[in-house]
């Protein structure tokens, strides 16, 4: 199977994950529907893809029953993404990021006629890892307001996939990067945020020591394995796959890695200062994690083709 003449729905139209796949679509035959909330704008792009943006509310059961007719492949990406603004009102959390998926799927229940339905999760669901690297046999244990509401969306699709309504496949992110739309929230893309500071000359931070390891995988790879999963869906329907390169670096060597990169474009240095961390820190920011993607590479044939160096000298130029 391909994407020619599919027609793609893609939620968080005007985001970051949604603006990595539309790049990766746009040169072939295909219509692109780009739900997004109303006031947001997404980016213009040109190519072969017809692309069509509506703006809609993904809370209202009424936009999923005039948004999923004809569509052959869903990617769910639209999200509220603060831990701290989940773990501050969680009932707010839950409207935006477990109805709209319960929403989904019951209009495709209605229809009698369900798309091939890929959502992006989190390996934060698995709260502190027992081990490293973290495999899909690892135990879940959500710290975060977020991270449960996360793994409950994941458990519809799973349920709903079983019993035929769709085919659906989650994907639980590592720690994703490079270009795109920036975040508005200050606990999200701290990579790119550290890397514009570099651009612009500024110090870039790191809370104590550093030492917490993280997988960070290049947004170009990213996207990259959601068409994986979505051609594959037959073979993953009802699964959830960990999604990473499986090379750990810590936060500290990673923003020295990006000072460094800064500084072969700009001639400037900046300095990596480690600071105290603010109160109120959750303890999710304390773990170690690295992926293990053998089971989705061994399934799908994807394999991340970046490395941290790789990507931020591709993001570097793309914000320069």
């Amino acid at each position: 199977m391909s994407f020619t003449g599919r027609t793609i729905l893609i939620t968080g139209g005007a985001g970051y994950l949604a603006s990595g796949l539309v790049a990766l679509l746009k040169d072939i035959d295909c219509r692109i529907i780009r739900l997004h909330r109303p006031g947001s704008c997404p980016p213009p792009v040109r190519g072969a893809a017809r692309i069509r943006e509506v703006a809609g509310d993904i809370c209202d059961p009424a936009v999923w029953e005039h948004s999923l007719a004809g569509v052959d492949y869903l990617f769910h990406f639209a999200a509220q993404t603060s831990t701290y603004a989940a773990n501050a009102d969680p009932l707010a959390d839950q409207t935006v990021n477990v109805l709209p998926m319960l929403h989904l799927l019951e209009a495709c229940r209605r229809q009698g006629r369900g798309p091939v339905v890929c959502f992006a999760s989190t390996v934060t669901v698995v709260g502190i890892p027992e081990r490293l690297p973290v495999a899909e046999s690892h135990p879940d244990h959500p710290l975060t307001i977020y991270d449960l509401h996360k793994l409950m969306a994941e458990q519809y699709l799973r349920w709903y996939a079983e019993q035929g309504i769709v085919q659906g496949v989650t994907l639980r992110l590592a720690n994703v990067y490079g270009p795109g739309p920036r975040s508005s929230l200050a606990d999200r893309g701290i990579l790119n945020q550290m890397i514009r500071r570099a651009l612009a000359g500024e110090a870039l931070t790191v809370y104590g020591a550093g030492d917490q390891v993280r997988d960070y995988v290049y947004v170009e790879d990213t996207a990259r394995a959601f068409l994986a999963a979505a051609l594959h869906s037959e073979a993953l329907n009802g699964k959830y796959f960990v999604i990473g390169t499986g090379f750990g670096h810590t936060i500290a060597e990673a923003m020295s890695l990006v000072a460094e990169r800064a500084a072969a474009r700009t001639g400037i240095l900046v300095p990596v200062q480690h600071v105290a961390p603010p109160g109120g820190l959750s303890p999710i920011e304390q773990r170690h994690f690295v992926a293990d993607s053998a089971r989705f590479s061994g399934a799908t044939g994807w394999q991340a083709r970046y490395t941290l160096a790789q990507g931020i000298d591709l993001t570097l130029e793309a914000f320069l």
